[in-house]
């Protein structure tokens, strides 16, 4: 059942004139009906009673007539084709990985009725991000559920512990864990709340912020978290002519987060080095550590919300999970982005670019 070369449309009936009427004015709708089924972003390929292919829009043709990989997708529209004349509604999704995995739903129909069919129809959704859209959602119910959990059995446990306990060293120790934990439950909720705010579009609006005192206000106070860990932290920061629109508290945060992930995951005795800048028409931010690195499967996975390369070290440094679903999101509604170079045992580069405001809209803005 393959498609007959042309454009798409779909053939005409002896005399010139479109099925389903007659004339000029038939067939003036019915290129305009073919015409409006070309722009869908649902693939829909239809059969006369005879099996032969009369129509199937772009979007079709470029689900499953692409690459030698869509082959598959080929037969599955035949066959779906094939059980709809049968009068047989047919629907299945097809797992495809090659050239890229990808997701399609086929669904098929007959046409007409069972004693008289006039031919089928197969619409071909591609569901490949919607699928991954509800993998993520799922990962997510099943992450925060396990790290919320995590810091109230901790307080639960504590709690029994020290019902009863009178030895005031063992008190106070008991009582210090249970005020770290607690505090730990309440950066979690604080970051799902910050996330869901910048999800939406941020609070307030965006205002001309120097790059330089986003850096300076970001850094303030890691420099003796670094000397704690035995880290050395070392900021250089842009001139003050790199200006960028943005909400000054989501930039902070963003740019926070980057600096305290690589501290953390830094050997005692690393260096961490901060340059921020412009190149072109963008400015940029790089945080760098020689730290142990993050595999290559992951890199694709680590800005989503509560994803750990490794768990244990994660809650051994007080990390949410959240800090790089954050710089991604901040990154994303101030139309920059943000990427990341790493292999394992030779440290991370992580780069955040924003577009550059022209300097006569900063002076304007700051004067």
């Amino acid at each position: 059942m393959s498609m007959p070369a042309g454009t798409g449309l779909h053939e005409r009936q002896p005399g010139g004139s479109e099925p389903g009427g007659d004339g000029p004015d038939a067939d003036n709708f019915s290129a305009l009906l073919v015409q409006a089924v070309d722009f869908s972003s649902q693939g829909l390929v239809a059969c006369d009673s005879s099996g032969r292919v009369v129509f199937q829009n772009a979007r079709a043709r470029e689900l499953v007539e692409a690459d030698d990989g869509d082959l598959l997708a080929r037969r599955a529209v035949d066959a779906a084709l094939a059980r709809a004349l049968r009068g047989s509604p047919h629907e299945e999704t097809l797992e495809l990985f090659s050239p890229a995995r990808r997701a399609l739903e086929v669904k098929a129909f007959p046409l007409g009725t069972k004693e008289q069919p006039v031919g089928a129809v197969v619409t071909v959704d591609d569901v490949s991000e919607l699928r991954r859209l509800e993998a993520v959602r799922r990962d997510f119910v099943a992450n925060l559920s396990h790290e919320l959990k995590t810091p109230l059995g901790a307080l639960s446990l504590l709690a029994e512990t020290l019902e009863g306990e009178d030895d005031p060293e063992v008190v106070a120790r008991l009582t210090a864990r249970m005020g770290a934990e607690a505090r730990r439950f309440s950066r979690i909720l604080d970051d799902l709340l910050d996330l869901s705010r910048i999800e939406s579009g941020g609070t307030g609006t965006l205002a001309p912020v120097a790059l330089a005192a986003v850096v300076d206000e970001a850094t303030e106070g890691f420099f003796e978290t670094a000397e704690a860990r035995g880290v050395e932290l070392s900021v250089s920061s842009p001139g003050e002519d790199v200006w960028v629109l943005a909400n000054r508290r989501d930039l902070v945060s963003a740019v926070a987060n980057l600096v305290d992930n690589a501290i953390k995951y830094s050997e005692p005795g690393g260096p961490v080095q901060l340059c921020a800048g412009r190149a072109g028409d963008r400015a940029y931010i790089t945080v760098r550590d020689k730290g142990i690195g993050i595999p290559k499967r992951d890199q694709e996975r680590i800005f989503e919300r509560f994803y750990r390369v490794d768990r244990a070290r994660s809650r051994w440094t007080g990390g949410t999970g959240l800090g790089l679903a954050i710089v991604r999101h901040v990154a994303a509604y101030h139309g920059g982005d943000v990427s990341v170079e790493s292999a394992e045992g030779e440290g991370s580069t992580f780069r955040l670019t924003l577009p550059l405001l022209a300097p006569g809209m900063a002076e304007c803005e700051d004067g």
